[in-house]
Parts: structure tokens; C-alpha cells; sequence
């Protein structure tokens, strides 16, 4: 139970990692947003557009790949820290 968790809960964040990046392709919802919410546009891509008029906007692939790489670093510690090594899959000493 708790690895399908662990999954879907990975899989979320990917899902919000790949909708803040430049390769989101799908529109599922209308123009003006998802709930209302304007910021929350269908095209994604929303690094890009918090970046735009600033230095840092031609690094936004390299942010968001560092982003990324932090966010699953942290998702595994946490996995780690909340886990029994025998849970995680890990071979125990016995």
C-alpha cells in the first residue's frame, strides 16, 4: 500500500514538473485557466513566463532541470526517512 502510494505520489510531481516546463503539449482545460485561475494557463510552460523580463530567462530549461533534480532529491529523502529499510527494498542484515 505504501508503494502505490510512494508512485502516485511521484507521479504527481512529475505531472507538475512536465506542466511547468516548455514540453507540456496538452490543452485540457479553457483558455482562461484552470478553476478561473488565469496563471494556471493551458499551454504551460510557466517557467518560462515567471522568467520573461528577466536575466535569468534564457536559462529557463536549466532551471527547471536543477528544479526538477531538487524536487526528486528531496521526494527520495523523504521516501527514505519515512521507510524501514526492509520497506524500501533494501536487503537487511540477519
Amino acid at each position: 500500500m505504501r508503494r502505490a502510494f510512494m508512485i502516485v505520489i511521484v507521479a504527481l510531481l512529475a505531472l507538475i514538473m512536465f506542466y511547468l516546463s516548455r514540453f507540456w503539449i496538452l490543452s485540457l482545460w479553457s483558455r482562461d485557466g484552470l478553476f478561473g485561475q488565469q496563471a494556471l494557463r493551458p499551454q504551460g510552460d510557466l517557467l518560462s513566463v515567471w522568467l520573461r523580463g528577466t536575466d535569468a530567462a534564457p536559462f529557463a530549461l536549466l532551471i527547471w532541470a536543477l528544479g526538477c533534480f531538487a524536487v526528486l532529491t528531496l521526494a527520495q529523502k523523504l521516501y527514505d526517512y519515512f521507510t524501514n529499510p526492509t520497506d524500501a527494498g533494501e536487503p537487511h542484515d540477519g
